[in-house]
C-alpha cells in the first residue's frame, strides 16, 4: 500500500456515554467508515457501533507504558503513521477531542506542521454532562483540574472561593491522593459531591463530606468530583481586589493616600507584632497579625503596579522562581549532604546569580549582611556569614574559652573601654548561640517575656499585702521573683 507526504486526519468526540447523545455529524460519519481506531474501547457508546464496522484501539498501549504521558505521545505517533495511508484515519477519543483530552490538541498540532488535514467532529464533553447531573451553571467562575496533576501537588493551584471540578477520579488511589491535596486548604469535613457515569444511564451523583471521597464503592473511569467553593475572601486573588479597591478613586481617604515611604513604619510595626505573637504562642494571634503582615505586602505591590513598577504576580513569580533555583536539591537533580553542604551550594548559587546580572562581586561576603538589623541579630548574621568560609572556631569550647576572656576585659576596663568591652561580650554571645543554633534575637525576647511575666508576679504579690514594690527589701523581692520561678516550673511556691 502506498503512502502520502501530508496525514488526513478525522477526530471525532464519542460525547459522554449515552449513544444518543452522538452528534448527528459523528454518527453520519461513523455509519459510512469502514474501519475506526479508538483511543480506549471503555465507552457505552461503541455498543451502538454498525456490525460492519472494524473496530480498533489503543487499549494495549496502557498496559505497555509506566506513564500515561508515555501512552498518549506513543497514540499520537500512531495515529499519525495512520494518517499517511491514502484512506487516512478516524481518531474517536471519549467527549470532546480538545476537552480533558491530550491526544487531540497534539495530533492537531503535529499534523498541521506536516502540512496535513484534520477534521474536527466535535463531541458533546463531560462538563456538559457533569453540570447538568449537578443541576448547576459553571458560570460566571468555576476551576477545572486534572486529576492526575492535582494529585501531585502539595497545596491545590487554584482559589478556593470560587468551585472546582476535577476530571479523571479513576480509582479510589488517585481519590486518596487528589483528598490529601485539597486537605491542605480545605477542612476534612468540607462538602464534595462526586458525579459517577454523567451522561450515561448509570449515572449518579453522592454528597459526602471530604475525608470520606476515597471510601466511595462507585468510583471508576467516569467519576468527577466537584467542590464547592471555601467561601467569600478566602483566596489572595479576592483579597487583592479588596486593597485595589481601598486604593481607588472612590476607595478609602487614608489608604489613597499612603506611598511606599509613609507605609515603613506600619511594615516594621506589624513585622514585630508577629514576633510578639510568635513569642507569645499565641496561634489565634499568629493568624491576625500574618493577616496585617500580608496587608502590607500586597498593599506595596499595589502602590507599585499603579506606579508602573511592578505587581504582586511579579512579586510571586520572582520569589517562586528564586526559591526553585536556589534549591535544586529539591527540585533539580542536585545532591547535598547536609545543611552545611546546602549553605554553600546556596552561596554558589547566589554568586552565578549576581553574575549573570553583570553584578561586580562583593568586595567582602559580610556587604550581604544588612545594617538595618537590630544589633544582635546582625552579629548572627556577620558570624555565619564568615564562619561559612571557614573563618570560625573548630568547636565551642573555643566559644566559650573567648567568652570568658571578654568578660574578664569588661570587668578589667576603664570606664571609656567599658562600652566596647561590653559589645565584644554580646558579640561573643551571639556567636555562642550560632553554635548551639540559637536565633540570639528570640532568646532575648524570650528572657524579656519571663522578665515580665516574674515581675507581674512580684507586683501581685506586694499588691496582695496593700503595699507598694518600692515598701519591700531586695530580699523580700527576692522572694517573690524565686516564687515566680516556682510557679513557671510547676513547683509549690515557698512561703
Amino acid at each position: 500500500m502506498t503512502t502520502q507526504n501530508q496525514p488526513i486526519i478525522t477526530l471525532l468526540g464519542l460525547g459522554p456515554g449515552d449513544p444518543q447523545l452522538l452528534t448527528r455529524e459523528a454518527w453520519d460519519v461513523i455509519q459510512s467508515a469502514q474501519e475506526i481506531h479508538l483511543r480506549t474501547r471503555q465507552h457505552p457508546a461503541i455498543a451502538d457501533f454498525p456490525a460492519g464496522l472494524a473496530v480498533h484501539s489503543f487499549d494495549a498501549l496502557y498496559e505497555q507504558s509506566d506513564s500515561f504521558e508515555t501512552v498518549y505521545t506513543r497514540i499520537v505517533e500512531q495515529v499519525l503513521e495512520l494518517g499517511m495511508r491514502p484512506q487516512g484515519v478516524i481518531y474517536a477519543v471519549p467527549g470532546h477531542p480538545f476537552i480533558a483530552e491530550a491526544t487531540g490538541p497534539e495530533i492537531v498540532r503535529r499534523a498541521t506542521e506536516l502540512g496535513g488535514s484534520v477534521r474536527v467532529l466535535s463531541g458533546i464533553s463531560f462538563l456538559e454532562a457533569v453540570y447538568a447531573a449537578l443541576g448547576l451553571d459553571p458560570f460566571p467562575r468555576a476551576s477545572l483540574m486534572d486529576a492526575f496533576d492535582l494529585s501531585g501537588r502539595h497545596v491545590p493551584p487554584f482559589p478556593p472561593d470560587v468551585p472546582v471540578l476535577v476530571a479523571q477520579i479513576h480509582s479510589r488511589q488517585m481519590a486518596s491522593e487528589v483528598k490529601l491535596t485539597l486537605m491542605s486548604v480545605y477542612s476534612d469535613t468540607h462538602p464534595v459531591k462526586l458525579v459517577h457515569a454523567a451522561g450515561t444511564a448509570r449515572e449518579l451523583v453522592e454528597a459526602l463530606p471530604l475525608y470520606e471521597m476515597d471510601r466511595s464503592p462507585h468510583i471508576g473511569l467516569l467519576t468527577s468530583l466537584y467542590v464547592p467553593p471555601l467561601g467569600e475572601y478566602s483566596s489572595i486573588e479576592s483579597f487583592m481586589d479588596i486593597v485595589a479597591r481601598l486604593r481607588a478613586p472612590d476607595g478609602c481617604p487614608w489608604d489613597r493616600e499612603q506611598t511606599h515611604l509613609s507605609l515603613r513604619e506600619h511594615l516594621l510595626e506589624e513585622t514585630y507584632e508577629v514576633l510578639e505573637a510568635l513569642d507569645a504562642e499565641e496561634m489565634p494571634a499568629l493568624g491576625e497579625e500574618l493577616g496585617d503582615l500580608l496587608f502590607q505586602v500586597v498593599f506595596h505591590a499595589q502602590i507599585a503596579s499603579e506606579n508602573g513598577d511592578f505587581d504582586f504576580a511579579g512579586v510571586v513569580r520572582g520569589i517562586a522562581e528564586k526559591l526553585v533555583r536556589r534549591h535544586p536539591h529539591v527540585f533539580g537533580e542536585v545532591s547535598v549532604s547536609g545543611v552545611d553542604d546546602m549553605l554553600k551550594n546556596w552561596e554558589r548559587i547566589k554568586a552565578a546569580e549576581r553574575a549573570g546580572k553583570g553584578q561586580v562581586e562583593q568586595a567582602s561576603i559580610l556587604n550581604g549582611v544588612l545594617g538595618s538589623l537590630p544589633a544582635l541579630a546582625q552579629a548572627s548574621a556577620l558570624q555565619r556569614k564568615a564562619a561559612g568560609v571557614g573563618f570560625d572556631w573548630p568547636d565551642v569550647d573555643g566559644v566559650l574559652a573567648k567568652l570568658v576572656e571578654e568578660v574578664g576585659e569588661f570587668t578589667q576596663a576603664v570606664e571609656s573601654e567599658r562600652e566596647s568591652e561590653l559589645g565584644d561580650v554580646l558579640f561573643v554571645l551571639a556567636h555562642l548561640a550560632n553554635w548551639y543554633g540559637i536565633n540570639p534575637e528570640d532568646a532575648l525576647r524570650g528572657a524579656n517575656l519571663r522578665f515580665r511575666a516574674r515581675f507581674g508576679y512580684v507586683e501581685a504579690a506586694a499588691a496582695r499585702t496593700g503595699k507598694k514594690v518600692s515598701d519591700f527589701s531586695l530580699d523580700e523581692l527576692n522572694g517573690f521573683w524565686d516564687q515566680a520561678k516556682a510557679r513557671e516550673r510547676g513547683l509549690p511556691e515557698s512561703e
